[in-house]
């Protein structure tokens, strides 16, 4: 699992939470259901069966992988539209291309981040390259569905390529940790995503027996997915481990902690740190559209049935489709 690392994090600068601080305490440990997406990559659905209001302001997060491609089996998704919300996906090994009918696109590879603000609406495709197909490989990545509020559910569309090699780089108070800021702030430091609902989203590697207490605007919700490892989490010590998703209360910090022996194909716990400020709106969301109605999910699909979410390029012309799980 490389994303992006350093040799030594002790070279990093440091993040430690205040003395007296409130932690946070874990509400709730769930374990995400396997399925599949697109043209059949497996998945985990991460926050399958947690409630909303716990989630707000993010919508779904799908761990793509970790699998281990034979030649000629790597996937993707076809063609499908979307309005109202933002797509995150960040790779952790193997090659993604993007392409959308705004034009915005590219590829993206281990430690990269495609941000994808849909807003009013557009057509895009996610694919491995032809490269990875013919001579098959390993994928593991994440995509992430952020809510937009309703002032900028019809922005124009947008699209960020953010390189890991811009992603901040910090460590934990006694550098047993690295912590990749990918968007949002963490004692000051700033991520380089650019988003219009706040947000905190990062990924972290924790040796094993390490222990992290980060501060946490107390005015977001916090989660923790568990990409690879085992570990726990709050000052309860809940255990969680890979494929699992801990919802923590209120609160002005969160602690993690890796347990001391680890599994064989990852050295450390990996996680994925979110947090977001609720948007606290109705949220309808039906297949590739989330709205703020009934209505707005109903004007979604005759707007695109009638061309106005934008057209598939020339060079890449195949049948959109509004598959409910296209992502």
């Amino acid at each position: 699992m490389p994303a992006v690392t350093v040799e030594n994090p002790l070279t990093l600068p440091r993040v430690a939470a205040p003395d007296g601080a409130v932690n946070r305490p874990v509400l709730a440990v769930s374990t995400a259901p396997g399925g599949f997406e697109g043209e059949g990559f497996p998945v985990r659905r991460a926050f399958a069966g947690i409630d909303y209001r716990h989630l707000d302001p993010f919508i779904m997060m799908d761990q793509m992988g970790e699998v281990e491609y034979a030649p000629g089996e790597a996937k993707g998704t076809p063609w499908h539209p979307h309005r109202g919300f933002e797509t995150v996906t960040y790779l952790i090994d193997g090659t993604f291309v993007h392409q959308d009918s705004n034009g915005g696109g590219g590829v993206i590879n281990g430690g990269d981040t495609q941000w994808m603000t849909a807003g009013s609406g557009l057509l895009h495709i996610e694919a491995p390259p032809e490269e990875l197909v013919v001579s098959g490989g390993l994928f593991h990545g994440l995509q992430l569905w952020v809510n937009l509020p309703r002032e900028h559910k019809m922005m124009p569309p947008r699209y960020q390529d953010i390189d890991g090699g811009r992603v901040a780089l910090l460590t934990s108070a006694d550098g047993g940790a690295l912590l990749r800021l990918i968007a949002g702030e963490i004692a000051g430091h700033r991520g380089p995503g650019v988003t219009h609902t706040p947000i905190t989203m990062l990924h972290v590697s924790l040796n094993p027996g390490a222990q992290l207490t980060l501060p946490w605007r107390p005015d977001f919700n916090a989660l923790a997915y568990g990409l690879a490892g085992r570990g726990l989490a709050g000052a309860e010590e809940r255990p969680f481990r890979t494929g699992q998703t801990v919802v923590f209360g209120h609160g002005e910090t969160l602690t993690l902690r890796a347990d001391a022996s680890q599994e064989s194909r990852s050295p450390n716990l990996e996680v994925v740190l979110l947090g977001g400020l609720p948007i606290r709106e109705p949220m309808f969301h039906y297949g590739p559209f989330v709205m703020n109605s009934h209505a707005e999910l109903a004007q979604a699909f005759e707007d695109f049935q009638a061309g106005r979410l934008g057209t598939v390029p020339a060079t890449r012309r195949t049948q959109p489709e509004t598959d409910a799980s296209a992502s």
